[in-house]
C-alpha cells in the first residue's frame, strides 16, 4: 500500500480520537466514522444495533447466491458493497437493496484491488469479506486448454487470496485494532467429489478449501476468522420447474435455495460465533452423507 494512504489513516485515527475525547467531556455527540456510517455515541451507552452494523464487501453479488447474500445482509441493516461483471444486473440489485455496486471483473487483479482499496478509503475499514464470485465451466479434459484452466482459477480462486491479503495489510497499519473481522469463502461440495470434465472447477474449489484454513491462521493476528461454505445443489432460478425426484433424492426432501447459503453467512458473521474458525461447512441437504449405488 502507498505510504500516503497509511499516513492518511493515522490522521483519521487522530481525528477520531479527538472526537471521542469531546464526547467524554460534553456527553452525547454524533461521531462520523465514514461518509456513510454514523454511530451514535455517548459517555454512557452505545446502541446495540449500531455496534452490530458491519461493513460488508461481496464479490459476484449480482445473481444467484451472491444476490441472496447482498439482499439478506442489507435486510439485516448492514452496510453492503458488492462487485460483479454484470453491470445491468448489478445496478438493478443496488436499486432494490440499497447496496453499493461496483462493476469489476474479479479476474482483473488491478481492477479488483483498486475497487477494494477505494472502499477501504471510503469506509475506513471493512469488517466482512464474502468471496462468492465464481464460474462453473465444464468440458472434456481432452478439450480443456491450459488457458481455460487458468481462467477459471483467476476468477474462482485468486480473488480469495487477493482481498484478505489487502485487508491484512490495512489492519496491520492501524493504530487501534478492529477486534472484529470475518472472511467467508464460497467453496463447493465438488472440492471432494467430481464428475468428468470438471478439473478446473474442482481445483479452484479444492484451493478455496485449503486456502481457507491457511488464511484463518495467518489472519488471526488481526482478529479475523476465516471459514468456507460448501453448497450442494443450489437452484438459483426456476425453482418451481424442478421435478419431484430432484427434491426427494435429498435427505432433507428439497433442493437448496440461495437463501440457505446467505443464512449461513449471516450466522458465521454473528459476533458471538468467533470460535468457528478455519472450517468448511457443507450445506447440501445431506447429499454428501448419502451412500449411492446404481441398482
Amino acid at each position: 500500500m502507498a505510504d500516503n494512504y497509511i499516513e492518511k489513516q493515522q490522521e483519521q485515527y487522530e481525528a477520531r480520537k479527538a472526537a471521542w475525547k469531546q464526547t467524554q467531556k460534553y456527553g452525547k455527540k454524533k461521531v462520523e466514522t465514514s461518509p456513510q456510517i454514523k454511530i451514535e455515541q455517548s459517555s454512557e451507552t452505545t446502541s446495540k444495533t449500531d455496534i452490530q452494523r458491519k461493513r460488508v464487501f461481496v464479490t459476484g453479488g449480482a445473481a444467484g447466491i451472491g444476490k441472496a447474500i447482498v439482499s439478506m445482509f442489507c435486510q439485516s441493516r448492514h452496510l453492503v458493497a458488492f462487485c460483479d461483471n454484470n453491470e445491468v444486473a448489478g445496478k438493478k440489485i443496488a436499486r432494490e437493496t440499497g447496496a453499493i455496486f461496483y462493476r469489476v471483473d474479479v479476474s482483473d487483479k488491478e481492477a479488483l484491488e483498486k475497487c477494494f482499496l477505494h472502499i477501504l478509503k471510503e469506509w475506513k475499514d471493512i469488517d466482512i469479506i464474502i468471496n462468492n464470485a465464481g464460474i462453473s465451466s465444464f468440458s472434456p479434459i481432452t478439450e480443456t486448454s491450459v488457458e481455460d484452466f487458468d481462467k477459471i482459477l483467476s476468477i474462482n480462486l485468486r480473488p480469495v487470496f487477493i482481498l484478505p491479503h489487502l485487508l491484512a495489510i490495512h489492519r496491520k497499519a492501524q493504530t487501534i485494532p478492529n477486534l472484529y473481522g470475518r472472511v467467508i469463502n464460497i467453496c463447493s461440495t465438488r472440492y471432494l467429489m467430481s464428475e468428468p470434465g470438471s478439473e478446473a472447477y474442482a481445483a479452484s474449489k479444492g484451493g478455496i478449501y485449503s486456502l481457507t484454513h491457511a488464511l484463518a491462521i495467518s489472519l488471526s493476528e488481526w482478529h479475523i476468522t476465516v471459514n468456507s461454505i460448501a453448497p450442494g445443489w443450489i437452484q438459483t432460478h426456476d425453482y418451481d420447474q424442478l421435478r419431484q425426484d430432484d427434491h426427494l433424492q435429498h435427505p432433507t426432501r428439497r433442493v437448496g435455495k440461495p437463501e440457505d447459503i446467505a443464512r449461513m453467512c449471516l450466522f458465521l458473521c454473528q459476533e458471538e460465533n468467533d470460535f468457528i474458525n478455519g472450517e468448511n461447512i457443507t450445506v447440501d441437504g445431506g447429499m454428501t452423507k448419502k451412500m449411492i449405488y446404481v441398482e
